[in-house]
């Protein structure tokens, strides 16, 4: 190995080292902060060690880091297994498989999620990243309610079902149905029967 191929190597370990750095800080940031304004890309570069401008080279902006630790927070969670509620034939398999998903998703890191969450309806920033993800939520959502052929319209149509279906499948949901030291897990088959009911399947 030439010393250039090395010292790239090298270069490279030290900025995924730093990165993960920040993006642990920001987690332990985000689920320890005293109050709302503590979610600063100082306080994180503080927290991680590290220079302000490592962070804003490693993410752009605040914008840009909270993208990625939403990436993180999926990885860890395993959202990627959200493919087999896609590719499941039977709707109501389909169907819990998102729930279940979604349930170890936000089981990931409770405190962090808890505190996005409630940061979103404070921050712009926060807010523009979580609803473009809750976006993302319901049109998954709306994929799979079209799967199901003997549905009951209610009140307001489609519109109205997503509307409760992402309500059901949302992180507060799973939250306040299993209190702060259930496992979200335990949410999944009341959930589930309440999205069916909701999607009106005839038995």
């Amino acid at each position: 190995m030439s010393p250039r191929q090395y010292n790239l190597g090298k270069r490279t370990a030290q900025i995924e080292q730093s990165r993960r750095q920040v993006l642990d800080a920001a987690r332990e940031v985000l689920g320890g902060a005293d109050n709302y304004t503590g979610f600063t890309l100082d306080a994180i570069a503080k927290r991680a060690d590290v220079a302000r401008a490592t962070v804003y080279y490693q993410f752009k902006s605040k914008t840009g880091l909270l993208e990625a630790v939403c990436d993180d927070l999926g990885a860890a969670g395993g959202l990627t297994e959200l493919v087999k509620a896609f590719t499941d034939p039977d709707p109501h398999a389909a169907l819990t498989e998102f729930i279940s998903c979604f349930a170890r998703f936000w089981q990931a890191d409770r405190p962090a999620m808890r505190r996005l969450r409630a940061l979103a309806a404070l921050d712009a920033d926060v807010h523009a990243v979580i609803s473009a993800r809750d976006d993302r939520r319901r049109e998954g959502l709306a994929v799979l309610a079209a799967r199901f052929t003997d549905t009951k319209p209610v009140d307001g149509g489609i519109d109205a079902q997503l509307r409760i279906l992402l309500a059901l499948t949302s992180f507060e949901t799973f939250d306040t149905m299993v209190g702060a030291e259930g496992d979200l897990s335990e949410a999944i088959p009341a959930i589930t029967d309440l999205a069916i009911t909701v999607l009106g399947v005839n038995a």
